[in-house]
């Protein structure tokens, strides 16, 4: 086997491998800690165990959410709702845009017949 063959091998184990485990047990705590400030466990391989737990846990989230929901009766109180848990390959959700003093001025010129 060549030492190519090997470093692949090595790199494709799952993250919670005895060689994986071994390898991180002998980094020094400086460089673990700045791979931990860098890290994003979003871009890395997940299990389908990994995916199916995503799932349950979304859904468990949902429920508690909606639970929430069903029992407050003020609107304005409601939670809003809970954001999934990141799978690898995806991006962040974008903020939902809030409605400012001045685009709802801007936003009644228009309506009012257009923007000076």
């Amino acid at each position: 086997m060549s030492w190519r063959r090997l470093r692949i091998l090595i790199q494709h184990l799952p993250p919670e491998s005895a060689t994986w485990t071994a390898l991180r047990n002998a980094m020094d705590p400086d460089d673990l800690a700045k791979q931990g400030e860098k890290g994003e466990p979003e871009k890395a391989r997940w299990s389908q165990l990994e995916q199916l737990v995503a799932v349950v846990a979304d859904r468990v989230a949902h429920m508690e959410w909606a639970l929430w929901t069903v029992n407050i009766e003020k609107k304005s109180q409601r939670p809003d709702p809970p954001e999934p848990i990141r799978r690898p390959g995806t991006k962040p959700r974008k903020a939902k845009a809030k409605l400012t003093e001045k685009s709802a001025d801007t936003l009644l010129k228009l309506i009012q017949g257009g923007a000076e």
